[in-house]
Formats: structure tokens, C-alpha cells, sequence
């Protein structure tokens, strides 16, 4: 699942939605349904603006209210419709979720230090890794695949989601994905196609690419 290698042209923008009260408490949300927080309706008015100047041609985003409330600030300014679907959603993380990073630490030491190895570890209970680069990785490449050449999805989900999703378009090894760093509240990652597949052109990013000058282009 690395791209078609077409060399079409299409990108792919991977936002994670903005702040929410659980964010703030280091709480684990997964797939529970937490509210944007009116910091975060703010960092998702923002970066629209900016998003917005790609000139996408569609946005898929998570259902859960605060994937699909950021999504909304994007439709607005392009008046691009959203389409929802939960295969975006967060991992789900069983007896993890609502339990801050403390508790989790100290309640389930072992099974986080060995998640952070990279071994595959059903956190609380819930879904491997593995599982959320499954059903959210097809989606990604459904919406993708109905792009123009040159034409821009964003995808509006979560960072757990989004760091699976990237490290199996990028055909990388399951215990590898956590060399991907993760993004914060309203920033995004930015995937382009080229000959051999999808690449990752930006990480965690805040401002518009800018195209690469040099030899590695």
C-alpha cells in the first residue's frame, strides 16, 4: 500500500484536529468523542486560512466532534463539503482512555514501555497499531485516488491515526512508526507523490511547504 508510483502528481495534507480540554489534561481520548476546547476552534480558524491557499480538491475527515469541527473551519472558507467517515477515527485504547499519562504510566508501565519499543501492544486492551493503519490507510488512499493530477486531499483525523496512516504509505515496518514524531494541535504532515510512491515532504508543520531547492528534489 505505497501509492500507485504514477507519479500523478497528488498530495496529501494529514491534519490533526485542535486542542481539546483532554489534550490540555494529558488525558488519552482514543475514540472517545471530546469537544474541541475555544482555543482549539481558534488554532482550526488559522490554519484553515492557511490550508485553504493549497487549494484543495477534497477533505475527508475523522466523525469524532473534534476531527470533524476543524474539517468545518476548512469548508467553510473553500466550501469544499467534508466527508466523514470513521475508519479515521483515533485508536481505540480500551481501558487507556480517559486516564491521564500518569495514571497510564503507573497503572500499565509495562505495556507502555513495550508499546514505545515498538512491539505490538494492544494498549488498554484495544487496537494494535497495525489494526488503525488498516482501516484508515484504504480511506486515505480511496479519497486520494479520485484526486486530479497535481490535486491536494486534506485529511482531517488524529495523531495517532495520522502517524500509522503515514508509516504505511510510506511502506515503512510496523516497529518503525514511532520514529515518527508526533503532531501537535492543528499542525499537519504533508505526503507527495512521486516515481516510486508516496514521500514525506513535511512533519508537524505550521506553514505552507516550500518547495525544495537542491539536489534531493
Amino acid at each position: 500500500m505505497n501509492g500507485s508510483g504514477s507519479g500523478r502528481g497528488r498530495k496529501i495534507v494529514l491534519w490533526r484536529h485542535g486542542q481539546t480540554a483532554w489534550n490540555l489534561e494529558r488525558r488519552f481520548q482514543g475514540s472517545r468523542d471530546i469537544a474541541l476546547t475555544e482555543t482549539g476552534v481558534g488554532q482550526a480558524r488559522r490554519a484553515a486560512r492557511l490550508l485553504a491557499s493549497l487549494k484543495p480538491h477534497a477533505i475527508v475527515a475523522s466523525d469524532l466532534r473534534r476531527a470533524a469541527a476543524t474539517a468545518a473551519e476548512l469548508a467553510a472558507i473553500t466550501g469544499i463539503e467534508v466527508a466523514h467517515d470513521a475508519g479515521l477515527r483515533e485508536t481505540y485504547a480500551g481501558a487507556w482512555q480517559g486516564l491521564t499519562h500518569e495514571e497510564i504510566i503507573g497503572q500499565y508501565g509495562e505495556q507502555y514501555a513495550a508499546w514505545k519499543r515498538g512491539e505490538p501492544v494492544r494498549r488498554g486492551g484495544g487496537e494494535l497499531e497495525t489494526e488503525v493503519a488498516d482501516r484508515a490507510a484504504p480511506v486515505v488512499l480511496e479519497h486520494a485516488d479520485k484526486l486530479p493530477d497535481s490535486g491536494t486531499l486534506v485529511v482531517v483525523s488524529h495523531g495517532g491515526t495520522i502517524r500509522t496512516t503515514i508509516g504505511r504509505l510510506l511502506g515503512l515496518e510496523s516497529h518503525h512508526w514511532e520514529g515518527l514524531g508526533g503532531l501537535s494541535n492543528c499542525c499537519w504532515s504533508v505526503l507527495g507523490e512521486g516515481a516510486r510512491g508516496w514521500r514525506l515532504l513535511e512533519h508537524n508543520a505550521g506553514t505552507l511547504p516550500e518547495p525544495v531547492l537542491g539536489d534531493d528534489t
